[in-house]
């Protein structure tokens, strides 16, 4: 298939047809441009010819007839009345023109008397034969390629001299049926088929690149196949192949290293539950108690650890989802425990209207309150992230006040606390196992600002912390679609 030779083959095809669909269009133009010019050379020589034939009672030269008009004819020309002529055109219209015989630099006198009769236009053959510069001949030879360069079939009369009116025909050599092909537009239809043909083919050829980057680029938020398949230029199947290389040894690894610490947290399990019995039976009670939280503590941090590996590994589906339900119902969860958490008055949504000429920015129209933040997201994931937050919050702020702002884009989930800590301090909090200042009165492994940050990441967006109204508030920013 063309499609899928190499990109370097495909440009080379694509210039050869570029080259070729070029020269034709060329060749079709210069061919009827040739034509169109020998078409008018003919009609320009044979009024030559007519002028002789008239001066001199030669014989006509071939394609043109001269034929005297009979006494009825001449009297209706010599009183101007060609429109009452038997074979005049109606509507008539008449052009005359006078052209001065001469003999080198001298006048003798004689006039070619010569009116032009059209059914469809008036000529401008009086400002041709004034010219002072053509010798008579060339004057009428002017005159019928000026004939034949409208595509018409007049009647022409003409009187030389003191001689009857004439009728000449010459429609054989100027008239609209000798003309030639006018092949320019065809050339020109060639060329921008080309040109549409390979501009399809270069954005369609461009377009599998885009697709394959946009899906790898979302694959993350959105999720995607274990492996990609795609059909196009050679070397995007190659970038296709080693991207699957990737994914599946990446895959490899996360998996095993979910199994690794699964294998050790199920191995810890044993020693762990013994050295509970044999704590049990230490009869110092802060001795036992400290034992006890150092085994609890060993074991939550394995699980800990667990948890962030299968937030990296993303194994969840994407699905569309209400946000302002799912934060409503974790604030509801919280408040079922009495815990000091409220959700913050949501402003409606805002979309772009629209531009207008009379303002600099686009104009914003707000979406109703009963509208639902839609988004398509890791549902249990950012639950997580969420009800780490919250518990931060609480852990190191006291209160906890969640709110949930959105555009047509993004949409971003506010959780803000009533604490001292800044937003430099939390800069260096969502590193692994790193934990604040109140470290011994408060449980935490140190990884729970770190999934938050992976959660984020995961539905293309950012976690940040600024100053809030309160205290500290921290803000997940992701992507709605």
């Amino acid at each position: 298939m063309l499609r899928s030779l190499p990109l370097r083959s495909l440009a080379l095809i694509w210039m050869l047809a570029a080259f070729i669909c070029g020269l034709s269009a060329a060749a079709l133009w210069n061919h009827s441009q040739r034509a169109w010019q020998n078409h008018l050379i003919t009609a320009y020589e044979a009024g030559f010819a007519v002028y002789e034939a008239l001066r001199e009672q030669r014989s006509t030269p071939k394609g043109v007839t001269i034929t005297p008009l009979s006494d009825a004819e001449n009297a209706l020309a010599d009183l101007g009345q060609f429109a009452r002529m038997p074979d005049a055109p109606q509507p008539t219209f008449v052009t005359n023109a006078s052209i001065l015989a001469n003999s080198g630099d001298s006048f003798t006198g004689e006039i070619l008397t010569l009116a032009i009769v059209s059914g469809d236009l008036q000529y401008s053959a009086a400002a041709i034969a004034s010219s002072p510069y053509a010798t008579a001949p060339q004057k009428m030879a002017e005159i019928t390629r000026m004939l034949a360069s409208y595509c018409s079939e007049p009647i022409i009369y003409a009187f030389y001299g003191n001689r009857s009116w004439y009728k000449i025909d010459g429609t054989e050599l100027w008239g609209c049926q000798t003309a030639p092909k006018d092949l320019r537009l065809i050339a020109v239809g060639i060329a921008m088929l080309g040109m549409a043909i390979l501009y399809t083919l270069v954005v369609d050829t461009t377009a599998t690149f885009g697709r394959f980057a946009a899906a790898l680029r979302n694959r993350r938020r959105l999720g995607g196949p274990e492996a990609y398949q795609t059909e196009g230029p050679m070397e995007l199947r190659d970038m296709v192949d080693a991207v699957n290389s990737y994914l599946a040894v990446e895959r490899a690894q996360l998996s095993h290293r979910a199994v690794v610490l699964s294998g050790v947290s199920h191995d810890l399990g044993t020693p762990a539950t013994r050295l509970r019995l044999r704590a049990a039976l230490i009869p110092d009670h802060d001795l036992r108690s400290k034992l006890e939280h150092d085994i609890d503590h060993m074991t939550g941090m394995i699980e800990s650890v667990l948890t962030y590996t299968r937030s990296e590994m993303s194994a969840e589906e994407p699905r569309k989802v209400s946000l302002s339900s799912l934060v409503q119902s974790i604030v509801d969860d919280y408040q079922d425990m009495d815990k000091p958490v409220t959700l913050m008055d949501q402003p409606p949504a805002q979309i772009e209207a629209g531009h207008s000429v009379f303002a600099a920015r686009p104009m914003m129209a707000h979406m109703p309150d009963a509208q639902k933040m839609l988004a398509t997201v890791r549902m249990v994931s950012l639950q997580r992230a969420i009800t780490n937050l919250i518990d931060n919050a609480l852990k190191y702020g006291r209160r906890a006040h969640v709110g949930l702002i959105a555009d047509s884009q993004t949409a971003t989930i506010i959780v803000e606390d009533e604490g001292t800590f800044g937003p430099d301090d939390m800069a260096v909090l969502t590193a692994p196992f790193q934990r604040g200042s109140n470290v011994g009165s408060v449980n935490g492994y140190g990884l729970g600002l770190t999934i938050v940050e992976a959660v984020a990441e995961q539905h293309g967006g950012t976690l940040e912390f600024i100053r809030g109204r309160r205290g500290l508030r921290a803000q997940i920013t992701i992507q709605r679609a």
